[in-house]
C-alpha cells in the first residue's frame, strides 16, 4: 500500500470501486435511483468520507485540463446549436438532388467531419430530429440514415483529440501532438467511412405509400438559421484548430479563451449556453477520476498489472491493450475504460490505439456510446423505433469492420 492507505481503508476502496464499476456495467445501481453519473459521484463522496482519501488528495485525482477542455468544447458546440447550424446543414443536405445512397454518403461525410471537432454527442442531438423530418419529407427510411449519423459520428470523432471526451482525455495526459495524431489516424478513420457507406447503401430506399409517415406528422423545433451567431462560432472553432495544428499553446487555455469569446453575446443569454452543457458527463469525468485516483493509492492497480505480467499479459504492449481496450469499452462504456487503461498506455503509438479502439467499439451496441443512444432516443420521440437487435445488425458488422482496419493499419504503420 502507498500514501498510507491501506488496511480497513483499502479494503473501502476497493469495495467502492467495485461498486462503482459495477454501476458503469449496468448502467446504474438497479436497487436504486442512480444512473452512472449518480453511482460515479456517490463513489466518489464515498471514498472520501470511508476510504482515507483528504478532499485535497481527491480535488489532485482530477485531470483539470480535460475538465476545462471538455467544457469549452461543449460551450461552442452549443453556440453551434444555438445558432441553427447543424439543423440549416441538415436541411441542405436533405434538399440535395441525389439519389438515397448518395444522400446517404453525405450524411456520413458530413457527420464525421463536424463530429472530428465539435463534440460527437452534440452533432447527434442537433441533427437527428431534424434528419428524421427531412427523410419523412423525401419519403425516405430515416433508419439507415440515421444509423448512419450514430456510426458516422462515433467513427469521425476518432479522427482529432478533441472530436469526443475520451479523446480529450487522452491527449490531454499523455501530452500527445495534435497534428501527428490527425496524420495517423485519418487514413483508418477514412477508410472506416467508406465501409460504413458500402454496407449501409443498399439499405437507403424510399418508404413504401403505406409505411411513409407524412413530414408535417414530425415537429421541427429546430433554432432558426443566426448567420451572424453560426460565423462567430466557426471562427472560433477554426482559430482553434489553428492554434492546435501550429502552436504549442496548452489546448485547455486556448479553448476556455475561446469558450470566453463566445460567452461575449448580446443575443445569447449565458444561461442558454449553459443550459446545453452536458453537467452529467463532467460530474461523470470528476467522479472517476477521484474513484481511480483512490484505487491507485492503495497499490491494488499496481499489483494486479505486476500479477498480469507474470502471466505474460502486459496491458501496455499493442496486441492485449488492444484487446483490453475492446473489451472494456464494451463493458464498462468508453470513457472509464480509458481511465482504467491510460496509466498503461506507455510507448509510440499506445495512444492512437487507446483513442481509435475505443472509440470505434463503441458502434457495437446501442448502449456503446452516448450517441448512439442520443439518436435511438431522438428517434423514438419522432415515431421511429429503432431497437437493439436492428441497431446491432449494422452496429456489430461496422464495429468488427473498421476494428480490423485499424488493427491493420496499427500493424503496418512504422
Amino acid at each position: 500500500m502507498v500514501d498510507g492507505v491501506g488496511g480497513p481503508q483499502a479494503a473501502a476502496v476497493v469495495a467502492i470501486f467495485a461498486v462503482v464499476y459495477g454501476g458503469m456495467i449496468l448502467g446504474g445501481l438497479p436497487w436504486l435511483r442512480l444512473d452512472r453519473t449518480g453511482v460515479a459521484l456517490l463513489g466518489a463522496i464515498a471514498v472520501v468520507a470511508f476510504g482515507g482519501l483528504g478532499v485535497e488528495q481527491a480535488a489532485q485525482g482530477i485531470h483539470l485540463p480535460t475538465i476545462l477542455l471538455l467544457f469549452s468544447f461543449m460551450v461552442v458546440s452549443a453556440q453551434m446549436r444555438l445558432g441553427g447550424f447543424y439543423a440549416a446543414v441538415t436541411r441542405r443536405i436533405a434538399a440535395l438532388p441525389v439519389s438515397p445512397s448518395l444522400l446517404l454518403g453525405v450524411v456520413v461525410a458530413v457527420a464525421a467531419a463536424l463530429s472530428a471537432v465539435f463534440s460527437n454527442d452534440i452533432v447527434c442531438l442537433a441533427v437527428a430530429p431534424v434528419l428524421v423530418h427531412a427523410c419523412l419529407a423525401r419519403r425516405l427510411d430515416p433508419v439507415p440514415f440515421l444509423l448512419a449519423l450514430a456510426c458516422a459520428s462515433n467513427i469521425g470523432s476518432a479522427a482529432t483529440l478533441i472530436g469526443n471526451p475520451q479523446n480529450m482525455l487522452i491527449g490531454e495526459v499523455l501530452k500527445l501532438d495534435f497534428g501527428a495524431y490527425v496524420r495517423d489516424a485519418l487514413p483508418p478513420v477514412a477508410l472506416s467511412l467508406l465501409l460504413l457507406w458500402a454496407m449501409l447503401a443498399r439499405s437507403a430506399v424510399p418508404q413504401s405509400a403505406g409505411d411513409a409517415a407524412p413530414a408535417a406528422a414530425v415537429p421541427d423545433d429546430a433554432p432558426a438559421f443566426d448567420a451572424w451567431q453560426t460565423a462567430k462560432g466557426l471562427a472560433v472553432a477554426a482559430a482553434l484548430m489553428a492554434v492546435f495544428l501550429f502552436t504549442d499553446w496548452p489546448r485547455d487555455v486556448a479553448a476556455l479563451v475561446g469558450a470566453g469569446v463566445l460567452l461575449l453575446s448580446q443575443r445569447f443569454h449565458s444561461s442558454q449556453v449553459m443550459g446545453l452543457i452536458d453537467w452529467e458527463l463532467l460530474i461523470l469525468f470528476m467522479g472517476l477520476f477521484v474513484v481511480n485516483h483512490a484505487l491507485a493509492q492503495t497499490g491494488v492497480t499496481a499489483q494486479a498489472v505486476a500479477a498480469l505480467q507474470v502471466q505474460g499479459v502486459h496491458l501496455g504492449e499493442p496486441g492485449p491493450l488492444f484487446a483490453a481496450t475492446l473489451l472494456l469499452s464494451n463493458l464498462v462504456s468508453n470513457v472509464p475504460a480509458v481511465m482504467l487503461l491510460l496509466p498503461l498506455a506507455q510507448g509510440d503509438g499506445a495512444g492512437l490505439t487507446l483513442a481509435l479502439v475505443s472509440t470505434l467499439a463503441g458502434n457495437l451496441l446501442i448502449v456503446g456510446s452516448i450517441a448512439n443512444i442520443i439518436v435511438v432516443d431522438a428517434a423514438r420521440r419522432q415515431g421511429v423505433v429503432i431497437d437493439w437487435k436492428r441497431h446491432a445488425r449494422t452496429g456489430v458488422p461496422v464495429t468488427l469492420a473498421t476494428l480490423a482496419v485499424t488493427a491493420a493499419w496499427l500493424a503496418w504503420r512504422p
